[in-house]
C-alpha cells in the first residue's frame, strides 16, 4: 500500500487553508491559529502549536505536513547581501534562487515564481538556462519563510527581517498566475506575514491579458521590465514584446492603475546596456512614451554575465540618462548593484548551479546557431 499524500500547508491561502479545516470537520478559527503558528512563528512541526489540542495535533500529523523548500547553499556578500540556491520538488537539479538585499532598517526578499524562464529576454542569464517548470505556492511562499527564519527564531513583535518582497526573481510571474497569486496573498495577510500591499511587488515583462486578471484578484504594485523605447528594439531584448506590444502593455497598465482602491504609481524598470538602449535619444523617446503613466523609472545598470554579448554603461552615460528624464519631472532611480559577488544582483540569477559551464557553452551554442539563421 503506497504511503498516504500528505497536505502540505505551508503554500495554502487563507481561504484554502479554511476550506480544508471544515473539509477534516474542523472549526474555521482552527485555520487562523495554525497559520499563525506557520508563517508568524516559523513552526516547522505541530508538536510546536501549543494552544492547539492535542488531539488536533495527532490528527494533523498523520494527513499534513509543513514543508519548506530544501536549502542547498547560502551565501553571504560583503555588502550584507544573501542568496539561497533552493531545491524544489523537481529533483537535485531543479533549483531556484532567492536574494535579501538589506538596506538600513529595510530588506527586500527577491523571489523566484519558477525554474528558469521561457521569455528568454537576450540580458538576462535566467532565461537562457530554458524553462523547466512553475513553482508550487508552497516553493513561492517557503522563500519568505526561510528568508525570514535564517535570522534566528521568529519574533512577531520583533522587528521585520523582511519588510519588502518583489516577484522579480527566477521566472516570468503572471505566466504562473494561480500560484504566484495565492503566495502574495498570504505575504499580505494579517495571520501570516502582514506586508503592505505597496510593500509587495509584482514585476511583468508585459503578459498583458493576465494583467487585466490580476487586478480582479489583488491590489499589490506593479512593476513593468519596459528595457526600451520603441517596439522595435523591445521586440529584440523582450520577444514576448511581438505578441504584446508597448501600447498594449500601456494600456493595461493605466487599467491596472485606474481599478486599484488607492491612487498608485507603475515603477518602470529600464536594463541599461552600452550603445543599446542607453543614448541620450532613447530617454527622450522614454520621455514621450510614459508621458500619461503615472510612473516612476528604475534604471539598472547591466550587470554582465558570460557570453551575454552586452556591456555596462560608463556612469556619466547613465547620469545623463537619468537627467533627461528627472528634468521632465520623473522621479528616476538608479539602482544600486547589490550582490554581485555572489551572482545575486538583478539579471544573474540562474538556478541550475551544479554547472555552470556546461550551461555558458550551451549559450555559446544557441548565439552561434542565432547568428546563422
Amino acid at each position: 500500500m503506497s504511503a498516504i499524500q500528505k497536505v502540505n500547508l505551508l503554500g495554502l491561502s487563507p481561504e484554502k487553508l479554511i476550506e480544508f479545516f471544515e473539509s477534516i470537520g474542523e472549526k474555521k478559527f482552527r485555520a487562523t491559529q495554525v497559520m499563525k503558528w506557520i508563517h508568524q512563528k516559523g513552526a516547522e512541526s505541530f508538536e510546536e502549536m501549543t494552544d492547539v489540542s492535542k488531539k488536533l495535533r495527532a490528527k494533523l500529523e498523520g494527513i499534513c505536513e509543513i514543508r519548506a523548500p530544501e536549502i542547498v547553499e547560502q551565501n553571504i556578500s560583503t555588502d550584507g547581501t544573501r542568496k539561497w540556491i533552493i531545491r524544489t520538488e523537481g529533483g537535485k537539479n531543479d533549483c531556484v534562487e532567492t536574494v535579501l538585499i538589506p538596506d538600513g532598517d529595510r530588506a527586500t526578499l527577491c523571489v523566484s515564481s519558477q525554474v528558469g524562464c521561457s521569455l528568454d529576454c537576450s540580458f538576462c542569464s535566467t532565461g537562457k538556462q530554458g524553462f523547466n517548470r512553475n513553482l508550487t505556492p508552497a516553493e513561492i511562499i517557503g522563500q519568505v519563510w526561510i528568508a525570514i527564519k535564517s535570522f534566528g527564531p521568529m519574533d512577531p513583535n520583533g522587528p521585520r527581517r523582511v519588510t519588502n518582497v518583489v516577484m522579480m526573481g527566477m521566472g516570468e510571474p503572471l505566466m504562473n498566475f494561480e500560484p504566484v497569486v495565492d503566495a502574495m496573498i498570504l505575504m499580505m495577510h494579517d495571520n501570516a506575514y502582514g506586508l503592505s500591499k505597496r510593500r509587495v511587488t509584482l514585476s511583468t515583462s508585459g503578459v498583458v491579458p493576465k494583467i487585466y486578471e490580476l487586478v480582479k484578484r489583488t491590489d499589490v504594485s506593479l512593476a513593468i521590465s519596459l528595457h526600451a523605447p520603441n517596439n522595435p528594439l523591445r521586440d529584440e531584448l523582450v520577444p514576448i514584446n511581438r505578441k504584446y506590444p508597448i501600447e498594449e502593455l500601456l494600456e493595461a497598465c493605466q487599467h491596472y492603475l485606474d481599478n486599484l482602491p488607492d491612487k498608485r504609481h507603475i515603477t518602470i524598470e529600464y536594463t541599461m546596456m552600452a550603445g543599446v538602449n542607453d543614448q541620450e535619444t532613447h530617454a527622450r523617446e522614454l520621455v514621450g512614451l510614459l508621458k500619461n503613466l503615472e510612473c516612476k523609472v528604475n534604471l539598472i545598470p547591466f550587470n554582465p554575465f558570460p557570453h551575454s554579448g552586452y556591456e555596462k554603461p560608463s556612469n556619466n552615460q547613465t547620469r545623463r540618462f537619468q537627467k533627461i528624464l528627472a528634468d521632465e519631472g520623473y522621479t528616476v532611480t538608479v539602482r544600486t548593484t547589490r550582490g554581485e559577488d555572489i551572482d545575486a544582483a538583478c539579471g544573474q540569477l540562474v538556478g541550475d548551479f551544479h554547472d555552470k559551464t556546461r550551461r555558458s557553452q550551451k549559450y555559446i551554442e544557441l548565439r552561434e546557431v542565432s547568428d546563422q539563421s
